[in-house]
């Protein structure tokens, strides 16, 4: 009897993030943000980010912890928070700050070509890079010009997922269109910008609100949160 051809699954959202070189990219921005920084005063690095609470010092930690946990580490910590996640950010938030600005830059130096991660796809963990690079760089007065093709990537990632972040939820019923790209998506009234506004919007920051336009952008700023 001939058996028939087995069927290969379909590559899963890690395997698809590895070879469209998603690593690459992160490297690339996390080796960005850390060359931005390099030359930023002391007194700068308590400037409050755009994530409600946290200095940019702060969300820099909180970028080394991402990198720095595999799995396993990830899910011991969250057993010894008793499964508070918010108190989990905090505790690997704290271990990797430092005891000086410094210290908190050369420890996220260290993590920059790391490819340890906690249980998330690979785009998350380069949505996770650009969004909060952007959370310290924009209270700086830093502005970085991504590649479009990263940043439609992170979009096509968020308008379809609520994962770490409610983006889907956030966007629902509208039709969004970058203006400097190809990214498109949605039906509904329209919301269009740069693709950087784009994600920052569908992340819940407010204020990349101003840089969109279309007869939806005040419902989606209405749907932004701080942080």
């Amino acid at each position: 009897m001939t058996l028939p051809e087995p069927t290969l699954p379909e590559p899963t959202t890690e395997r698809r993030g590895r070879r469209a070189g998603l690593w690459p990219s992160i490297r690339a921005e996390r080796a960005a943000l850390a060359a931005d920084l390099a030359e930023l005063a002391d007194e700068r690095w308590a400037t409050p980010s755009l994530c409600a609470g946290l200095s940019v010092r702060e969300v820099l930690a909180h970028l080394t912890a991402g990198a720095s946990l595999d799995t396993v580490r990830w899910m011991a910590g969250v057993i010894r928070c008793r499964f508070d996640f918010d108190r989990q950010v905090a505790v690997r938030l704290a271990e990797e700050l430092g005891a000086a600005p410094a210290e908190t830059l050369e420890r996220f130096r260290r993590v920059v070509a790391s490819t340890t991660k906690p249980p998330l796809p690979v785009v998350a963990m380069l949505g996770e890079t650009v969004v909060h690079g952007e959370d310290i760089r924009r209270p700086l007065g830093i502005r970085r010009a991504y590649p479009v093709d990263v940043l439609t990537r992170l979009a096509a990632y968020y308008q379809g997922s609520d994962l770490v972040v409610v983006a889907k939820g956030r966007v629902r019923g509208l039709r969004l269109v970058a203006d400097d790209g190809p990214f498109t998506a949605g039906a509904g009234p329209l919301v269009s910008g740069t693709t950087l506004a784009l994600v920052m919007a569908m992340t819940g920051r407010a204020a990349y609100c101003d840089e969109l336009r279309g007869e939806g952008a005040e419902l989606l700023r209405s749907r932004c949160v701080p942080g």
